[in-house]
């Protein structure tokens, strides 16, 4: 007696392939499955859809994709139009670049890390501990930013400190500090006991990948004398036309006293 085993049913199976650098929509064109190709797009909805992505994709990926869709990433219109949905208004519509300008200001912020001693020494390395020290203290001056409530100070032997600033880490890549060179400004507020001569010195550094120094700023020490106003003091600088390469910023400051006393107010 033979027993006929059961032959089992092969299922046929379908494969479909479709090439996604030709074709973005699956709508109705020649048919329920007809594909609508890029090139057919309306440029109105693409920059549209540009307008609902990251600027950061928007720039890097959309403007490699076909010539179509870089005339729409490079538009003025595209950057005009995200800047006005956002809010943000140049000095000079004029002579505006939309783009640079968009970029630029969404990067714009401090980049120094607890700046105003709200976290004692944290992200500060040490150069220099003179006399007492470093310490931290409360201000006896009202600050010109409302905010500022602590302060970094120093002693009658040389303190510095600084912050080394990794760009990339930022969000600054390559690409925006190469192409655009954004201006890098620099702000620090500094003030003297009225009743002590005071010596302050800054130091920034625009380093390359090898921490090479590329461009710095270094003035000469200020020096406040005794009896003094005790008002803070600002120094800036704005670094610009430095060039590609920059991929780290160093700052360095502190001071000291004259006379042996408790020394200057950083914030």
């Amino acid at each position: 007696m033979s027993v006929e085993k059961p032959r089992r049913k092969r299922r046929k199976v379908m494969a479909t392939a479709s090439s996604s650098s030709s074709s973005l929509f699956s709508v109705p064109a020649d048919g329920p499955l007809g594909l609508l190709p890029v090139s057919a797009v309306p440029l109105e909805i693409i920059e549209e859809i540009f307008h609902n992505l990251p600027y950061g994709q928007v720039i890097r990926h959309c403007g490699v994709v076909c010539k179509q869709w870089k005339e729409v990433a490079d538009s003025e219109s595209l950057w005009r139009e995200r800047c006005r949905r956002e809010g943000l208004v140049p000095r000079d519509v004029a002579r505006c670049d939309w783009r640079k300008f968009y970029v630029l200001s969404k990067k714009r912020r401090n980049l120094l890390k607890n700046p105003i001693a709200e976290e004692e020494f944290k992200f500060w390395q040490i150069v220099s501990n003179g006399g007492d020290k470093w310490t931290i203290g409360d201000t006896r001056t009202p600050h010109p930013k409302e905010n500022v409530r602590k302060i970094f100070v120093t002693s009658y032997g040389m303190c510095l400190k600084s912050q080394e600033i990794n760009l990339k880490t930022e969000g600054c890549n390559a690409l925006l500090m190469d192409k655009f060179q954004p201006a890098i400004k620099v702000s620090d507020w500094y003030c003297a006991r009225s009743d002590c001569a005071c010596e302050y010195k800054i130091k920034v550094e625009l380093l390359n990948e090898k921490k090479k120094c590329i461009q710095k700023f270094e003035p000469e020490a200020v020096y406040l004398e005794q009896w003094n106003d005790q008002q803070w003091h600002q120094m800036t600088h704005v670094f610009t036309d430095y060039g590609p390469g920059v991929r780290f910023v160093r700052f360095v400051h502190g001071g000291k006293d004259r006379q042996y006393w408790d020394g200057m107010e950083f914030g």
